[in-house]
């Protein structure tokens, strides 16, 4: 019966995790030059003798970067690796199998071409164009390297705050925001219920631009009262209080609508460390993270049982031009959104009877004008 409302803008665009195709290319373009190999006809010694040489030049490579990386870590032995020089050594040579790999391909070479001077002399010559790569830092990963790499081992910063945000705050609070929106609402029963927007609207800006007071972010956002306050005793505070502000949102059509908002606070964190020097952060960086964290708190949240509906996230991006209502649109969007699915859920929890349906001129009577829901009420909850 009901339209789902259209949204205003386009959302944020939040970058999925990496799904693998790089190690998909790499087969691809193996295949690729395996087959370049086969069709170009060069005989097999020649060819084998090379790529054992091709092959002990890159792990002799690998080896002289962590020789270097190992001159700076032994004085670091006490501080970094336990006091152990076989940690660090295992730290400067992850995968063990380079000595190895290059005895083993240093044996075929000379096994194929029978002389090992001349095998000395390739890998002296190797060895300085490697040495000459890392002295001009031509070794270094790239952008998208770091980023993967960081993102996998999920040790940057967005990582951290996202889990931090969820163990010291979310993970208390959300299992009882239900309950304390149950409470206001038997305390105004003037006011309808919809209780798919009995959540804590968590705002998300891309840009980490957080206002201490919505009510100054926008004019149509106005602070209605406090909700049930949760007491713990945490790490040593005794009586900590965790409490959410209420506020009324009025939409285009002077409509009200209610809901706990807030913004995510770790991203002051991020906006702070943007402005300080010693933490050498990016806005490009900044906005990477907020990404990240939004994707991981989300992903955090998803498999949470405790936290289940009883949250919305509201990431966005704000617009290059300044508009004063942008923030309160935003929030109504998701509100419609939460109320479009509660009347659907109603709308399949009780289908029409043949008895009891309307034909279709009744039908039509019965449809708003507007392309939303229209509550029975001039303002919403």
């Amino acid at each position: 019966m009901s339209r789902e409302p259209r949204r205003p803008r386009c959302a944020p665009l939040i970058p999925r995790a990496r799904a693998g195709r790089a190690q998909r290319a790499v087969l691809v373009l193996l295949a690729l030059c395996a087959g370049a190999l086969l069709l170009a006809g060069q005989p097999l010694v020649p060819t084998a003798r090379s790529l054992a040489l091709h092959f002990a030049t890159l792990q002799a490579g690998e080896l002289l970067k962590g020789a270097c990386y190992l001159a700076e870590e032994i004085f670091h032995l006490e501080s970094r690796h336990h006091g152990s020089f076989w940690r660090a050594l295992s730290s400067c040579f992850p995968p063990h199998w380079h000595g190895p790999m290059l005895l083993v391909c240093g044996s075929a070479y000379v096994a194929l071409f029978g002389d090992g001077q001349q095998l000395g002399l390739h890998l002296i010559l190797a060895s300085l164009c490697q040495l000459l790569l890392l002295a001009l830092g031509l070794r270094k990963p790239s952008a998208v390297e770091m980023s993967e790499m960081s993102e996998r081992s999920k040790q940057n910063v967005a990582h951290g705050l996202a889990w931090s945000f969820y163990v010291g705050y979310l993970k208390i609070v959300l299992p009882r925001v239900k309950k304390s929106m149950e409470e206001f609402s038997r305390a105004n029963p003037n006011l309808p219920a919809c209780r798919k927007t009995w959540k804590l609207h968590i705002l998300i800006p891309l840009s980490c631009d957080i206002y201490d007071d919505l009510e100054k972010a926008d004019s149509n956002i106005q602070y209605v009262t406090e909700l049930t306050e949760t007491t713990l005793a945490r790490a040593g505070i005794k009586k900590r209080v965790y409490k959410h502000s209420l506020y009324a949102i009025t939409d285009e059509e002077n409509q009200l609508w209610h809901c706990a908002v807030e913004y995510a606070t770790p991203l002051q964190t991020l906006y702070a460390m943007s402005q300080d020097e010693c933490a050498a952060f990016s806005r490009e960086e900044r906005l990477e993270q907020a990404k990240l964290f939004y994707r991981t708190l989300e992903e955090i949240l998803r498999g949470s049982k405790e936290c289940a509906d009883t949250y919305r996230l509201i990431a966005y991006e704000e617009p290059e031009e300044v508009e004063s209502h942008f923030l309160s649109r935003e929030i109504v969007w998701h509100l419609r959104q939460e109320h479009h699915e509660e009347i659907s859920v109603q709308e399949q929890s009780h289908p029409p009877s043949p008895s009891t349906a309307l034909d279709s001129a009744e039908l039509n009577l019965q449809i708003s004008v507007s392309d939303l829901p229209q509550p029975l009420r001039t303002d919403g909850f």
